[in-house]
């Protein structure tokens, strides 16, 4: 009886609806107010982003196919509008949001690393460099330009200095005032960013001149005058003209860091960053217990070098030489699948880890993974067009198959090192036992009496404990670690490696492009477009790869 007694009173007490409180309801339908408001902000901005790109493409595509009503010029009046704008809002930024009382109460740390910010700054200096040569090569040629066109430069080195200065600052704000202003002028700037970059994979304007003068100093040479706009001074023409397409990489890199690191401003704007997200321990980079990946990393590195010496020695002659191209391939062919392996088999030891996932939200790290497989695409992209190009053409040449397994090896290498990235990054970092911890601090006590003689300090007891708890440190350390010295193994030697592979192309070697196969298969202005969209990624997709790859050596 007692039973159903209870039994039919939790039923009642079941149907009983308690009302909330009027503060309860208050603040939680301004809480849903307030996520409500940030979506529409988010919406607003990313559809005025969107559109401001439709409308750059659509100008971009109407040069291409139709260069008598839409010009060069037309464009560069476009984009000095957009950097005009994107100044204004960066100005008013700087000198009015983040003044504001209140404005910058959190800030994200995993925003803006700091080799994201070196890169930035290195990038943007090149990139500023571009545009004097830039300046240099319109002013050389003034007899058939017009005065006009070194104002769109000048603009530019103005848009790039502004910008880089924003981005080193603030790039870890979570402003939380003027949301949807500073949203709307955030993307602004990164649809203006998008645009410089897909001028740049597209505009091969100067690079037709250049080639187009070279032909008609040849032709020249050989009796037949053909009438071209000549530079008065030849040697300053061709120093300007080849710091200009020296450079030209270099400011599409930027482009694309700059919009990696305004799109996380972006997500962080009206952001509230608790206390639980902030990580208790912060691991530091230390060169320690790594032998074999410093030492296989440091002798690619050193071969590496040498190669690119040596191609850009013979291949940026008159005639570039047959066995350059086979020297500059084979070492591509034996370094990749070294690194797929080392990817593949740290991916393994991931699986066998015991570290838990970090499952906490961080807008920095998912932008990492999107970058890490997007930025990919560039060289598989391009190592599937030369796949085609090759099979379709003549396989069984020497070169032709060293460039065949080439582009295959590349395909595989990326997407084992994205796995092994993704994965690491995922990780928790390594946090030592109790037992572990309490023979560090003991190493360390003993340290802090190196000074003093220990058979003077401790009795004869006490020292042979230290002893043994040192010994039995060491052992475990070299028993029960295997996992993380492999990792970090590894990790170091993929860092070194795809430093090399990011030095090579960035400072002007180029085969896709001068070995002549692609470009006679595709013709020249398609197979520049790809090249110029695919190269770029490629080097960011290095780049990045440094990073990421940094982030798993200092996690193990």
């Amino acid at each position: 009886m007692e039973g159903e007694e209870s039994a039919s009173t939790y039923s009642e007490a079941s149907k009983i609806h308690y009302e909330k409180s009027w503060l309860h309801r208050h603040c939680s339908s301004l809480m849903q107010r307030d996520r409500q408001a940030q979506k529409a902000g988010q919406l607003f901005s990313g559809l005025l982003a969107m559109n401001v790109v439709f409308l750059g493409s659509a100008f971009l595509s109407s040069m291409i196919f139709n260069r008598v009503t839409i010009t060069l010029g037309d464009i560069w009046i476009f984009l000095s509008i957009l950097k005009v704008l994107s100044l204004c809002w960066m100005m008013y930024y700087l000198l009015g949001t983040t003044r504001k009382p209140h404005a910058v109460l959190y800030r994200d740390i995993h925003a803006g690393p700091v080799w994201v910010q070196v890169s930035l700054v290195m990038f943007g200096a090149f990139s500023l460099l571009l545009n004097m040569f830039h300046i240099g090569y319109i002013i050389s040629h003034i007899q058939c330009k017009s005065y006009l066109e070194i104002l769109f430069p000048c603009i530019d080195i103005l848009f790039l200095t502004l910008q880089t200065y924003l981005l080193w600052h603030h790039s870890k704000d979570c402003i939380q005032v003027q949301h949807n202003l500073t949203r709307c002028g955030l993307m602004l700037t990164v649809a203006t960013n998008l645009l410089l970059w897909l001028l740049a994979v597209t505009n091969d304007s100067i690079h037709k001149e250049v080639d187009s003068q070279t032909q008609n100093q040849q032709q020249r040479f050989a009796g037949n005058e053909t009438i071209l706009c000549v530079c008065p001074n030849t040697t300053a023409c061709e120093i300007f003209q080849r710091g200009y397409i020296l450079l030209y990489p270099f400011n599409t890199e930027y482009c694309l860091i700059c919009c990696t690191m305004l799109y996380v401003m972006w997500k962080n704007v009206g952001r509230r960053i608790s206390h639980h997200h902030a990580p208790h321990i912060k691991p530091k980079f230390k060169l320690q217990g790594v032998i074999f990946g410093p030492l296989l990393g440091t002798a690619a590195v050193i071969i590496g070098i040498c190669v690119f010496i040596i191609y850009q020695i013979q291949a940026t002659g008159s005639a570039a030489n047959r066995g350059v191209f086979l020297m500059y391939y084979s070492y591509y062919v034996v370094l990749l699948p070294m690194m797929s392996v080392g990817a593949l088999v740290g991916t393994i030891i991931h699986s066998l880890e015991a570290r838990e996932l970090d499952t906490l939200k961080n807008p920095t790290r998912s932008l990492d993974v999107i970058l890490l497989m997007g930025a990919a695409l560039g060289q598989i992209g391009m190592s599937y067009f030369s796949i085609v190009a090759i099979v379709a053409t003549n396989p069984q040449d020497l070169l032709n198959s060293l460039i065949l397994a080439y582009s295959v090896i590349l395909i595989i290498q990326h997407i084992t090192q994205n796995i092994f990235i993704i994965e690491g990054i995922h990780r928790q970092p390594w946090q030592p036992t109790p037992s572990t911890a309490n023979k560090e601090a003991e190493a360390k006590e003993q340290e802090s009496h190196g000074d003093c003689d220990p058979k003077k300090e401790f009795p004869l007891e006490i020292r042979q404990e230290i002893r043994r708890l040192s010994q039995a440190y060491i052992q475990t350390y070299n028993d029960l670690n295997w996992k993380r010295k492999a990792l970090k193994e590894i990790s170091f030697f993929l860092i070194l490696c795809n430093i090399i592979l990011w030095i090579m192309p960035t400072f002007g070697a180029h085969p896709v492009f001068e070995n002549g196969l692609e470009k006679s298969f595709y013709g020249y202005s398609t197979w520049f477009a790809i090249v110029n969209f695919g190269l770029p990624l490629g080097v960011f997709y290095r780049m990045h790869s440094v990073g990421g790859l940094l982030e798993v050596y200092v996690s193990a």
